[in-house]
């Protein structure tokens, strides 16, 4: 609960709060989006990443990790650079990939999205990483390096937690 007693956190962006231009944070990590088979075990390479993120349908599983994980013989596209909207945002905010992503049509610039609960990304090929931030920057958006941040590991089972790059394993 925030301090007047609503539900929503202090920083939370929401409607009322958007003259429809965000700040986008860029990550530095190259990033492949990967297609398994249905039902694929999700491979421990693909979890030592700044975004991990895996989405499975009754047609495929597909992962997002970091390229450096991607096995050579693994059907993928890539590197892409992220970009995430700094939030978090509410969940009923309206309009916000679509505001994002017009300027990047417009250039031609093509895109992978993806969403969690907090915010949206655009992953986008890193060619054109630097050609998205300035038509963000032209469209009154800010765009600025992300800051790292060490993932919390709490309630994870030892045997089930992996180091981030952040993170050495212990010797």
């Amino acid at each position: 609960m925030s301090d007047d007693g609503s539900d929503e956190s202090p920083d939370l962006v929401t409607g009322g709060d958007i003259a429809r231009t965000f700040t986008l944070q860029q990550f530095p990590e190259k990033l492949a989006v990967v297609r398994l088979g249905p039902g694929a075990e999700i491979p421990s390479w693909a979890e030592s990443s700044s975004l991990f993120s895996i989405t499975a349908t009754a047609l495929e599983t597909s992962v997002v990790c970091a390229m450096r994980s991607v096995p050579k013989k693994a059907q993928h596209v890539g590197p892409f650079t992220a970009f995430a909207v700094k939030g978090p945002l509410d969940v009923g905010l309206t309009g916000v990939l679509a505001t994002l992503l017009q300027p990047l049509a417009a250039a031609e610039i093509s895109v992978f999205t993806l969403s969690t609960f907090d915010t949206d990304w655009v992953l986008v090929p890193i060619n054109d990483a630097e050609r998205a931030a300035e038509q963000w920057r032209r469209s009154g958006h800010e765009v600025a390096p992300a800051v790292p941040v060490r993932p919390e590991r709490a309630g994870r089972a030892n045997e089930h937690s992996r180091p981030t790059s952040q993170e050495k394993p212990q010797q």
